[in-house]
């Protein structure tokens, strides 16, 4: 393949995986959460961190990140701890409740997938899908 159609490639992938985002976070309950306190759930259930390396990992200000988390912390899906190493820190980590919410957010968004999936296209196309990924997987190792 030349250079060109691997360009084309690389932006109609950019521009369909866009899309399917889009369309799973339609599909997930919004409740009042906004799409920032969504990732901040996601990155959560990673384990404990603190503000900064929250905002470090997001690419937004410290204090936009003190904004969210105050707002998932008074949802009860958040709360604060000590650091266990630097006493002028806290970590914030999921409540059982956060950890709840996002298990619905998840499930929700592969429930729409896998019945996409399994009504938009037809056997062979699902098996090249289990392909595709595959390949996209190989794409995103270090």
């Amino acid at each position: 393949m030349d250079t060109p159609d691997r360009s084309r490639s690389a932006e109609e992938l950019m521009a369909v995986v866009s899309q399917l985002n889009r369309r799973m976070r339609a599909a997930s309950p919004q409740g009042s959460l906004s799409p920032s306190q969504r990732i901040v759930l996601g990155r959560l259930h990673d384990g404990p961190a603190t503000t900064a390396a929250l905002a470090r990992a997001e690419q937004v200000r410290p204090q936009s990140m003190r904004v969210t988390l105050a707002a998932l912390e008074e949802s009860g899906l958040v709360e604060r701890s000590p650091h266990p190493t630097d006493g002028r820190q806290v970590v914030f980590s999921l409540t059982e409740s956060g950890r709840r919410r996002l298990t619905e957010l998840r499930q929700a968004k592969e429930t729409w997938l896998a019945d996409a999936i399994a009504t938009r296209l037809d056997t062979d196309e699902q098996r090249v899908l289990a392909q595709a990924v595959e390949l996209m997987k190989r794409l995103v190792q270090s």
